[in-house]
């Protein structure tokens, strides 16, 4: 069976916010409208292994959502991809790297706020779209670093979350769709307990 399966779901929008650029000043909102990407799209790695440690690659369900990843973005490819420094991040951007020829950048996951800053200041410094694949706890603090709402963790076992975060540009205010894409999963649970890096 096609892994475009009919349980496959492509950029189903759960929500869009109108930031404000709350806490950066008037200068710092000018430079960022004028350099840095127009579009920054943001995802967790996909499924991992249930072997392989603290850096474990993908699963069979892992490389199915990499492939759904590619295809959802067929129609608007990345100039840049910035990936963690574990393998399950670079993993999912293959099929991207594949399609595109887009050489990833690499962050370390070491240093906790370091990572996100250096994550942040890598993107800004990207013109056009910029794809960058974190973990549950990295990406909805990379997204606040680029100027976007606070976020809530991703639950460990959700991996179909897809952020669409236009940074302000243009005397228009930055804008975040939260979407989903690939084979949905069961219902996260109340409460979600987590792993570091997940």
């Amino acid at each position: 069976m096609s892994h475009l399966s009919r349980s496959r779901r492509w950029f189903v929008a759960a929500g869009v916010l109108a930031l404000t650029g709350v806490g950066a000043t008037p200068a710092v909102l000018r430079a960022q409208a004028a350099s840095g990407p127009t579009q920054v799209i943001l995802v967790r790695h996909a499924e991992k292994a249930t072997v392989g440690g603290d850096d474990p690659a993908l699963s069979e369900l892992g490389k199915a959502r990499a492939a759904d990843l590619a295809a959802a973005l067929r129609s608007a490819p990345p100039s840049a991809i910035i990936v963690s420094s574990l393998q399950r991040t670079a993993l999912t951007a293959a099929d991207v790297v594949a399609a595109t020829g887009v050489t990833p950048q690499a962050i370390p996951v070491a240093g906790g706020a370091a990572h996100i800053a250096a994550v942040a200041s890598a993107v800004q410094k990207q013109t056009g779209t910029v794809l960058v694949v974190g973990h549950s706890n990295t990406v909805p603090a990379i997204i606040k670093a680029l100027g976007g709402p606070s976020l809530p963790d991703i639950c460990d076992a959700t991996y179909s979350h897809l952020f669409v975060f236009t940074p302000a540009r243009d005397g228009r205010a930055a804008s975040l769709i939260v979407s989903r894409f690939g084979a949905n999963e069961a219902a996260p649970p109340a409460t979600c307990a987590g792993m570091i890096p997940k």
